[in-house]
């Protein structure tokens, strides 16, 4: 097992967005997080990378362990190493070109001098295919460019563990799919990922496991098939049936 995490807990002001949710990721998952708006998949994932402090869990993450609510700045330091976060409206930096986005987290970040940095960052541009757009601005680039330097800049660093946090919500209809391929390569190569996305496609088709949240709890979890065509909980099938409407059938009963 590659990450384990353990009864994650968050409260905002005495509100409970995170109730003891865990999750058990293997090396090369696609582990994709779905629910409503507030059930706290977001809070979740945020919550992995120590950019919201949980209130309480543990993760363990190969050799490395932290308690999340007495994590020294080491351990943090050195989770993020071994992560990589795609934000959901990009983050980049818009004085910066995007070959200097990505390289930006190897040399400030991991000490690797400027040559190789640039090495490095070109090779991920070329793999997100934007190798072309290596010197333009982002206010140059379309919504879903900028999302692919992005994720360039998550691949650069050669994390254990990818996490994308909606990462084609703020992209016009148009521009998802050009996204979505870029992850689906990834997952193809074996890539680890946890995934926050409302795209059932892409969790029907390329995730290997689905996690089912509402109200801040893991409602339901397992293989896609399973959570999508025989769901066991009446709040997962109420879910797909608001989500999927034209293609969502409840399983029959058998007599």
């Amino acid at each position: 097992m590659l990450l384990k995490i353990d009864n994650v807990q968050k409260s905002f002001e005495g509100n409970r967005v995170l109730k003891d949710v865990s999750l058990s990721v293997d090396q090369g998952d696609v582990v994709v997080i779905l629910g409503p708006s507030g059930s706290g998949k977001t809070t979740f994932l945020r919550c992995l990378n120590f950019l919201e402090q949980a209130d309480g869990g543990r993760l363990q993450l190969g050799d490395l362990s932290i308690d999340f609510n007495d994590a020294s700045r080491k351990q943090v330091s050195e989770l993020r190493k071994k992560t990589a976060f795609v934000f959901q409206n990009y983050n980049l930096f818009a004085n910066k070109t995007a070959l200097e986005n990505v390289t930006l987290g190897l040399t400030a970040g991991r000490g690797i001098d400027r040559e190789e940095a640039e090495a490095i960052g070109r090779r991920a541009l070329q793999k997100v295919g934007l190798l072309d757009r290596a010197d333009y601005y982002p206010a140059q680039l379309s919504g879903g460019q900028q999302q692919r330097v992005g994720i360039a800049r998550a691949i650069a660093v050669k994390p254990d563990v990818i996490l994308f946090d909606e990462p084609t919500s703020a992209l016009d209809p148009e521009l998802v799919g050009e996204v979505l391929e870029v992850m689906k390569e990834l997952a193809r190569e074996g890539t680890t990922m946890i995934v926050v996305t409302h795209e059932m496609k892409f969790a029907q088709d390329v995730a290997n496991h689905v996690v089912f949240m509402a109200d801040g709890v893991v409602v339901e979890e397992g293989r896609p098939e399973d959570i999508f065509l025989r769901p066991r909980e009446e709040r997962t099938k109420k879910f797909l049936r608001r989500i999927l409407p034209a293609e969502y059938t409840e399983p029959a009963v058998a007599i």
